[in-house]
């Protein structure tokens, strides 16, 4: 009698090792590194060099191979070499040593470009969430000749070739070369690798070095899109009785315009900086208060849906309050940030929300 066939049509004997072999394939396919050992080896050598935020390039850093059309070279400098041996031509022998001795002259001149330069990392500015960190780098030279066709890149993690940014150092000069790098996701990044590389003169020979540097970028929270509006004031300590809190989210001293305040009463000196930054809002004084209020930010009170949303919530209202030029707190799990306000206290509060 024959084995039983399940509702596909195999029996239950042949699909066991199916079943193993694709769980077989999932594995591989979910943890791709532990059988990629180039990328082990790429991660174990950058392990391998020390973080530092400037880089003197020296013998000891500077590496060279060559590339593809170096190697089709030497193929064709064998072959001359074959057939002016086989047919005793002396001008194939002439012609043969003579692209030889280039070839090396410019592998000596494409190391040198390389090496001897300095680069330096300038610390770089935090960004918010999917946006690129720009990381501008000073290329200083102390010789008397110039250096032509240096390239930057940030060295990808999956090893592919990097996007390289291009210049020319001139004799005793600098050269700035800014390149990008998008974080994951918010919070303090190390920096990755990045790589300087030549070509110069032939394109024979690829001189290139690798660099970890030090410095870390802060990414901010992405901004929610359309957040509400701020939420009500809080009475300063000790004021509770005589403080009026508003429940509509507006402070004493200034609120938002409404329709039909008198001219009088719009704040144009805010309103100037508004429309100088391309946005339409207006702010009225608010004359029926008789004491400021706390604006507090909360992240146990912000509504929103899940940890990131509310953070995204609060990112945006730390936002609007900065540019409403309030003074403001914020409050997290841990963490308390004093109200003030300007681009210092700005900062304060992004970097809290990006940590927690």
């Amino acid at each position: 009698m024959s084995p039983p066939r399940s509702a596909f049509g195999a029996s239950p004997q042949g699909a066991a090792p199916a079943a193993r072999q694709s769980r077989f394939r999932g594995a591989l396919d979910a943890s791709p590194s532990r059988f990629n050992f180039k990328a082990r080896a790429r991660a174990w050598f950058h392990n391998r060099l020390k973080r530092s935020d400037t880089l003197t390039l020296t013998q000891r850093n500077v590496y060279i191979l060559p590339t593809r059309a170096g190697w089709m070279l030497a193929l064709t400098l064998l072959l001359l070499l074959v057939a002016s041996i086989n047919y005793q031509l002396n001008l194939g022998y002439l012609l043969t040593f003579l692209l030889a001795g280039s070839a090396l002259v410019g592998m000596h001149v494409c190391h040198n470009n390389l090496r001897g330069l300095t680069l330096h990392l300038h610390p770089p500015e935090p960004v918010h969430a999917h946006q690129a960190v720009v990381l501008e780098v000073r290329l200083s030279s102390e010789r008397r000749r110039a250096r032509h066709g240096i390239g930057l890149g940030v060295l990808p993690e999956d090893g592919g070739a990097p996007a390289l940014a291009w210049a020319d150092v001139p004799a005793q000069g600098s050269a700035e070369l800014r390149v990008a790098w998008r974080p994951p996701a918010r919070g303090l990044h190390a920096l990755p690798a990045l790589s300087a590389i030549t070509l110069f003169p032939l394109g024979t020979f690829r001189v290139w070095t690798v660099w970890r540097p030090a410095a870390a970028a802060l990414v901010y929270p992405t901004p929610e899109d359309h957040p509400p509006p701020l939420p009500p004031g809080e009475p300063l300590s000790g004021g509770a009785g005589s403080a009026r809190v508003q429940a509509t989210g507006e402070y004493d001293g200034v609120r938002a315009y409404r329709r039909g305040d008198p001219m009088k009463a719009v704040v144009w000196k805010k309103a100037a900086q508004a429309f100088a930054s391309g946005r339409d809002e207006l702010v009225s004084r608010d004359a029926l208060s008789s004491q400021r209020q706390q604006l507090w930010l909360d992240l146990n009170q912000c509504g929103g849906t899940g940890l990131e949303g509310r953070v995204s919530r609060l990112t945006a209202w730390v936002l609007m309050a900065d540019r409403l030029e309030l003074d403001y707190g914020l409050r997290l799990p841990g963490r308390e940030v004093a109200p003030d306000q300007g681009p210092a206290h700005r900062s304060r509060c992004l970097e809290a929300l990006a940590l927690c």
